[in-house]
């Protein structure tokens, strides 16, 4: 790797955009790789880096591209839970049917991991498919009950995604609903909210 393309993937991990932008004015590739195959906009998006990642996507930096594990700017942003970083992205055309290792779309990891803001700002400011399902056979629906705690966080999951049009008779690989697994783990709330929805 050359020196100039090093030091912008360094300046990208670290989320200076002076640096960022000095590395680039030096002649560093945009779409540089680490040894992970990780661009520096992938390494901006990690770090939650909104200045450094505006740099580069000014300068035409892709945010669907993926590294050894399938991540890519766009899908971190579901597992950072970063709105900030979400519409940074956005601009740059963002593949939202990428999917990651899981087969899941942005909006499912970050279903499961509680991000209600970035749920609810995903699904009013982009098409994402509220139902796609991953690998798992599951739906963002489906992992915010099965793998969320049941919580106030899920429960607006929840809400944010039966209002966007989530299908709650949308069954796991073994046909369990989310309200038979929210039954089951003893989500009382969020069993109510679906009983409502179906």
């Amino acid at each position: 790797m050359n020196a100039p393309d090093r030091a912008l993937l360094e300046a990208a991990r670290s989320g200076d955009p002076d640096l960022v932008r000095a590395a680039l004015d030096g002649g560093a590739a945009v779409e540089a790789r680490d040894a992970h195959r990780r661009t520096p906009l992938l390494l901006a998006a990690l770090g939650d880096h909104v200045a450094a990642a505006e740099v580069l996507v000014a300068a035409g930096a892709d945010p669907n591209a993926q590294d050894d594990r399938h991540d890519s700017p766009w899908l971190v942003t579901g597992v950072t839970g970063s709105v900030a970083m979400m519409r940074v992205l956005l601009p740059a055309g963002p593949d939202l049917k990428l999917t990651n290792r899981f087969g899941g779309v942005c909006v499912i990891p970050a279903s499961e991991r509680g991000h209600v803001d970035y749920v609810e700002a995903v699904l009013r400011e982009t098409g994402i498919d509220v139902d796609h399902v991953n690998r798992l056979g599951w739906t963002a629906l489906l992992e915010a009950v099965i793998l969320g705690d049941g919580g106030t966080a899920h429960q607006r999951i929840v809400a944010l995604l039966l209002a966007a049009g989530a299908d709650p008779e949308l069954a796991d690989g073994d046909g369990v609903t989310a309200l038979t697994h929210a039954e089951r783990r003893g989500f009382t709330e969020i069993a109510a909210q679906l009983r409502a929805a179906g």
